[in-house]
């Protein structure tokens, strides 16, 4: 425990001697930026009956000024103090419908200018589509009529998106939630505070994992209060209709028949440690005027949650409406009093009452997993999911919520994709609501999935029989493709929308008659990084050590001839997963035929210039049976390690004496540590990651155990303990407004200036205004610049 009591006053000093670079931003190779800029493919949406396919183009990434405008932190949310809304978002920037049956596109004309456009929502008919539009000091709802196409102006009031949403209550009406004051308005904040800030708990545990942006302050709390109170809204044909009394709404969900709504509400004492998800709630059922008819439940904040990934708080959890009756509210109540170690039958019990609410509820059916949720069908089917987290398993039964009967259909590993049957199709029943959709007289399911195998993902549709239990592939992509079911048009008549992509081909839609062959392309989108396709790519598998099969997709530079060019410089870039069966580990995860493309995160844009880059380099942590995979990390990631660089020199792509490892977030975690206890690198580029696990202490990732329970395990597991040892060159790049729970940007300052303080080779980058992800144009220009000097410094110049 010496890295504890040294913690204190080394990193004071450390911190105090910290070099500074303040550069201007930097550019990398023409061919880097070249492939960051270039103009995004559009993303399509489609109605129910494959009539009209809505085209949206999409924004690049904003300047760094546009993130530098003002923002509030509180309360887990982000958000933009000038017009209610979030403060960061990507936006859709352009409208145009396309007619299926005669192929016509057309611009959508009435679009605000300088559209920032909000997630699209078709109307019930699929007639109309609804959008937001965001202004510097206000967020306006549009709506599309899709005959027409044109679009117009439908609100009055200033939308308010801190915490609302906008959705179609019926055909003719929409609903939302709308501001209440003007932004000047805005609580100011006090020259002098009245006092301390006091927090304090009277001998109760209340662990809690860490969170960023949590309210700090009084004022703070005025800020929330303000920004996040809204007023709910119908509009009529452009009639806004005040529905009940303005408050802080989480949601607000109509029932099936529309007689009534399910509300959840925040309630004070706002919390200083959780985000607003876990405030103090009540749920309430209210009639469609608004007036409160029935209180389900009073929440109390999320802080009393016990640790445990299968742990929860003894309150009910999983309010919803049925989705095939006119209002049955559903609910879950744990029976374990939410602890999952406590021997009892059934562990949680779902629990439903009808409209007009003044009954009892009524058991539905007991779990004796954790209950995960039910998927609605008609009177005598839904589906029924139960599970144990720690465990990665997960169980699905038939439910008769006529009867409460339960038939077991499968029980398996979260992580076997190789006897994953899909997820259910869905349609829409006479509510309005999407039910399971069945086939074969109801006695069977139609699903769709992902297809892992040995070969890699090839997506299917399938018949699954409810009492055979076995699945039927009615359809399966074909080699040397990737194809994917986006859209199920008719089921009965086996008409669906797929989108298709090769190695060389784009991603594009297509409707396909699977029972005839019939095949109409619907988009011809062409390939917005044409370089891409001059680079060798090829999914290779091998095994570690201790027998686990591994895979990596492995991209060559154009030109690239193994056994006669000299090995080239290696960058692996991974992100390591926990299972708990070595076994689900070795599975085959992702597909050779995919469409390469690269966003600001990726690491194929190195291929570009000389590189041999294994991406999506498996990583797995094993600990089966009563071992945790964290008990060996260390010990498996250099397993990890040393089995791609045996491969990879066995192909003779790479040269393994001049390597680099990469990783964002958990992949940069990864990295710090294969410095620290290995030598096998000459760099690691790490963005984003935590460094030292006591700063997480109730849990991180997979690892449910606390610091208390496991000191040695996160110790062990963090590369801060170890600094002295990382010799290798680390480039450490961090967004300083990171907003991911646990990768506060002091992981990077503070291991930076340990590794700085014991004379190591080390650099660390903060990106202005960037989280956890970025997105600003200079400050992603920049970060491929850093990471190429660094590749080109330490990596390809590095003498063997």
């Amino acid at each position: 425990m010496r890295y504890l009591i040294l913690a204190g006053w080394l990193l004071t000093f450390f911190l105090k001697t910290a070099a500074q670079d303040a550069a201007p931003y930097k550019h990398p190779p023409k061919i880097l930026e070249d492939l960051l800029l270039a103009p995004p493919t559009p993303t399509v949406s489609f109605d129910e009956k494959a009539k009209f396919m809505l085209v949206m183009e999409r924004s690049q990434y904003p300047d760094v000024e546009e993130l530098a405008q003002p923002e509030l932190r509180i309360a887990g949310l982000r958000i933009n103090p000038r017009n209610f809304g979030p403060s960061r978002a990507n936006f859709i920037t352009n409208f145009k419908i396309k007619d299926i049956v005669t192929g016509n596109e057309i611009q959508v004309s009435g679009l605000p200018a300088n559209l920032k456009a909000g997630t699209p929502v078709w109307s019930p008919s699929q007639k109309k589509i609804a959008f937001s539009n965001t202004l510097s000091d206000r967020i306006d709802l549009y709506e599309i009529d899709v005959i027409t196409n044109i679009a117009k102006k439908v609100n009055k009031k200033p939308l308010n998106l801190v915490l609302g949403s906008y959705r179609y209550y019926d055909d003719a009406t929409l609903m939302y939630e709308t501001t209440i004051s003007a932004s000047n308005a805005a609580p100011k904040a006090p020259l002098a505070p009245t006092g301390p800030v006091i927090q304090e708990n009277l001998g109760k545990a209340a662990p809690s994992r860490t969170y960023q942006d949590m309210i700090k302050n009084p004022h703070d709390e005025a800020l929330f209060a303000f920004y996040a109170t809204s007023q709910p809204v119908m509009n009529k044909a452009g009639i806004e209709t005040n529905f009940s009394q303005p408050g802080i709404y989480l949601s607000l969900t109509a029932s099936p028949d529309k007689k009534y709504f399910m509300v959840r509400q925040v309630q004070k004492p706002f919390s200083y440690i959780v985000p607003v998800n876990g405030f103090p709630q009540v749920v309430l059922i209210t009639d469609a005027a608004g007036r409160e008819v029935k209180k389900l439940a009073s929440l109390p904040s999320s802080e009393t949650a016990p640790s445990g990934f299968d742990n929860i708080q003894n309150v009910p959890r999983g309010f919803g409406w049925r989705a095939d009756k006119p209002a049955t509210s559903v609910w879950a109540m744990p029976l374990d009093s939410g602890i999952f170690s406590n021997k009892v039958e059934f562990h949680d019990e779902v629990l439903t009452l009808d409209a007009p609410f003044t009954g009892q509820p009524q058991s539905l059916v007991k779990t004796t997993q954790r209950y995960r949720n039910i998927t609605w069908g008609n009177d005598n089917l839904a589906l029924l999911a139960e599970g144990i987290s720690r465990q990665q398993k997960v169980r699905w039964h038939t439910l008769n919520p006529a009867t409460g009967a339960t038939q077991l259909l499968l029980d398996r590993s979260t992580n076997d994709q190789y006897n994953n049957p899909g997820n259910p199709v869905l349609s829409r029943n006479n509510f309005n609501r999407m039910v399971l959709k069945t086939v074969n007289n109801g006695t069977a399911l139609l699903m769709e999935g992902e297809g892992s195998s040995p070969k890699g993902d090839l997506p299917f549709l399938s018949v699954f029989d409810l009492n055979t239990k076995q699945s039927q592939v009615i359809w399966r992509c074909e080699e040397p493709y990737y194809e994917t079911v986006a859209e199920v048009i008719d089921a009965d008549k086996r008409i669906v929308i797929t989108r298709r992509e090769s190695q060389t081909e784009v991603p594009n839609y297509f409707l396909r008659d699977l029972s005839s062959g019939r095949n109409v392309a619907l988009t011809s989108f062409k390939d917005p990084q044409p370089v891409l396709r001059n680079l060798k790519k090829e999914k290779i598998t091998y095994k570690r050590a201790d027998g686990i099969d591994l895979t990596a997709t492995v991209y060559l530079p154009d030109g690239f001839k193994p056994g006669t060019d000299k090995p080239l410089p290696i960058l692996i870039w991974a992100y390591p997963r926990e299972f708990k069966s070595a076994a689900d580990a070795a599975q085959v995860r992702g597909s050779q035929y995919r469409f390469s493309g690269v966003g600001w995160g990726s690491a194929v844009f190195y291929a570009t210039v000389g590189y041999c880059v294994m991406d999506a380099t498996e990583f797995p942590i094993v600990g089966e049976g009563e071992s945790q995979p964290n008990d060996t990390f260390i010990e498996q990631l250099r397993l990890n390690a040393q089995a791609a660089l045996n491969k990879i020199h066995e192909l003779g792509y790479g040269d393994t004496s001049r390597a680099a490892v990469g990783g964002h977030s958990y992949g940069a975690f990864m990295t710090a540590n294969l410095l620290a206890h290995t030598r096998l690198f000459k760099a690691g580029l790490a963005r984003s990651g935590a460094y030292n696990r006591t700063l997480t202490p109730f849990g991180f990732q997979a690892e449910e155990r606390t610091f208390w329970q496991a000191p040695d395990v996160y110790m062990k597991m963090s590369p801060f303990a170890y600094a002295d040892k990382i010799k290798d060159a680390l480039l450490l790049i961090h967004g300083d407004a990171d907003n991911n729970p646990g990768t506060f940007p002091i992981n990077s300052e503070r291991l930076f200036a340990a590794v700085k303080g014991h004379g190591g080779t080390v650099r660390f980058v903060s990106l202005p205004y960037e989280s956890h992800g970025y997105a600003g144009r200079q400050n992603v220009l920049h970060m491929l610049y850093e990471q190429y000097a660094w590749l080109e410094k330490y990596v390809k110049g590095a003498k063997k």
